[in-house]
């Protein structure tokens, strides 16, 4: 072959073979509209799938002025521009900068050099990277104030005046003093040290609970705040870290023993426990790589994933989580239902009245266990082709139509059909009702063993316990209980335990104040009267909280807070008194 023709060819290929997106994107639609190839092949010809390449036709038919044929960025720099900015890298790294001192003082001058492509000349030019220096070694520039390092003993409790973003947090002291936390934690053998006591501990951790943070992670930027940690009887709130190493030293074994007497106590300060129970399970999801972290269906994806259980028990009447289990594995999640019951005849002295749960909860076994203690539920049962099929040709005559109580129900008039069925593994009949019209697009299925009761108030009953998963949700979402998928990894069975706390607190702070208050959720309650800002007053024998004027202060003047004269042991034994603007 001719050596020009075979020089050609292969100059030739410099055009037939692109080198860059731009180049291929010119040759393809040179061939589709000049030389008409036909979409498919010219797709395939240059690396298009056939769907993109009508893409790049479609956006070039409405913008046919497109230029390919720009100078790329770099040639489009003044010369001698690289050549400069390398000598400015190497001048400056001689000055010990490290790469983000370089590229900040480039770009005072002007010059935009990421801190990767500072790296990246210095790695050509030979540079190491710079040790690890200390802060009066580094340019002077703004840093972020450092926290000083927790410690009880370096709490000051000498006169001055201190403005907090926490000042509602103070409104829970009276009950965490009348609690005597140190003696519950005592009890139950959570652990502390000379700088970081177990209550001031918990305190630290409760107040996050309380406060509203959407992660544990988002204390580092209150770490400066003195009102909260004047709440926890410290200098300053353990940092981030500590979140998780605390929780990591506690013992398993310490939970249920401070759940219980939480309980008592609570019951002590006045909250009242209804008769009817909402019981789920909700999966807190894990991103890691443990193989012992078993599968769960997660409600809010509609899909199961690693994840660890918990089992929540809450109150109908005051919504207030009373029970929780989060170490729970597959094959124990039937009967827990069965160890709530042995819960709550040890705490009150008798068995739950009622106790409304999903189909899914436990097996038709304990549900004839229930039955024989006496103690009434709804459930749902899974609809089966079979079951569903048999629904179809059940005559309209056998159907009748009820009335919801509830006035805000768009569907207040469901078809119902009450039967009495026998179901294996349970002895004695079961009602079933099948309810219509109720806004789904297949009957609901509810199962109880109240066989007298009239089907409207059990439709009703059940349809107030399809709330349970936005009350409950109240509670993951507001007080935060998916820790274990955050930036801190804080056990599951201290978060629980955190959550049925600041629950209770809850309930408390509403109770008191009332109108309404009672049946409010918790987000409700934290923006009307816990986000308030405070001046706190630090005296010689008292410590005065003065909030700033707010629409809902007569509220709480009216429930008797502005009355508060409590002395607060971890704060030199201080008097406590609120005042309101």
């Amino acid at each position: 072959m001719n050596p020009n023709s075979k020089n050609r060819l292969t100059l030739a290929q410099r055009f037939l073979q692109p080198s860059n997106s731009t180049h291929r994107q010119y040759e393809a639609l040179r061939a589709f509209f000049v030389d008409g190839v036909p979409s498919a092949e010219a797709a395939a010809r240059f690396g298009y799938t056939p769907a993109s390449f009508r893409v790049l036709v479609h956006q070039f038919r409405h913008q046919p002025e497109r230029n390919f044929f720009v100078p790329t960025p770099r040639e489009g720099r003044p010369p001698g521009r690289q050549r400069r900015l390398h000598e400015l890298v190497v001048t400056l790294r001689k000055q010990n900068l490290s790469v983000h001192d370089i590229s900040r003082a480039l770009a005072r001058d002007g010059e935009t050099l990421s801190p990767a492509a500072v790296a990246a000349i210095l790695k050509r030019e030979g540079f190491a990277k710079l040790p690890r220096r200390l802060d009066d070694e580094r340019p002077d520039q703004p840093r972020p104030v450092t926290a000083d390092v927790a410690d009880v003993r370096q709490l000051d409790l000498t006169p001055r005046a201190v403005r907090t973003q926490f000042g509602g947090l103070f409104l829970f002291l009276p009950w965490l003093r009348v609690a005597h936390l140190d003696k519950l934690l005592a009890r139950s053998g959570f652990p502390g040290s000379q700088m970081v006591p177990a209550p001031c501990a918990l305190r630290s951790l409760l107040a996050l609970k309380l406060c509203g943070n959407a992660r544990h992670c988002h204390v580092m930027s209150s770490v400066l705040d003195e009102g909260l940690a004047l709440f926890a009887g410290l200098n300053v709130v353990p940092k981030r870290s500590f979140l998780t190493e605390y929780s990591c030293r506690v013992e398993p074994a310490c939970y249920p023993k401070l759940m219980r007497d939480w309980f008592d106590t609570v019951s002590r300060l006045g909250l009242r426990w209804g008769a009817s129970f909402d019981l789920d399970f909700h999966t807190i999801p894990f991103h890691g790589e443990d193989a012992l972290v078993e599968k769960h269906y997660v409600s809010k994806r509609s899909r199961r994933q690693k994840g660890m259980l918990a089992f929540l028990a809450q109150d109908a009447d005051t919504r207030v989580f009373c029970y929780a289990n989060g170490e729970l594995r597959r094959g124990e999640q039937n009967d827990e239902i069965l160890r709530f019951v042995d819960y709550w005849k040890q705490r009150t002295g008798h068995l739950p009245e009622e106790l409304i749960f999903f189909s899914k909860l436990t097996t038709y076994a304990n549900l004839s266990r229930l039955n024989r203690m006496g103690i009434q539920f709804i459930t749902l049962r899974r609809r089966s082709p079979q079951l569903l099929a048999a629904i179809a040709l059940t005559p309209a005559s056998a159907w009748r139509r009820i009335e919801l109580e509830s006035p805000s129900r768009a569907y207040k008039t469901p078809r119902v059909l009450d039967r009495r069925i026998t179901l294996s593994g349970y002895d004695g009949p079961l009602r079933q009702l099948t309810v219509a019209d109720l806004g789904h697009e297949e009957p609901t299925l509810l199962l109880t063993n109240q066989l007298t009761r009239s089907p409207s108030h059990l439709v009703g009953r059940y349809a107030q316990r399809m709330l349970i998963e936005n009350n409950i949700e109240d509670g993951i979402d507001f007080f935060h209980m998916d820790a274990l998928s955050s930036a801190v990894a804080l056990k599951i069975n201290c978060d629980l335990q955190l959550t049925l706390m600041a629950s209770s607190l809850y309930r408390l702070l509403a109770v008191r104040i009332g109108h309404g208050y009672e049946v409010a959720k918790s987000r409700h309650l934290f923006r009307d009267f816990i986000d308030a800002t405070a001046e706190v007053s630090i005296r010689e024998s008292e410590i005065v909280v003065r909030f700033q004027k707010r629409a809902h202060n007569p509220l709480l003047i009216a429930a008797g807070f502005d009355q508060t004269d409590e002395v607060i042991p971890w704060l030199g034994k201080k008097r406590l008194r609120l005042v309101f603007g």
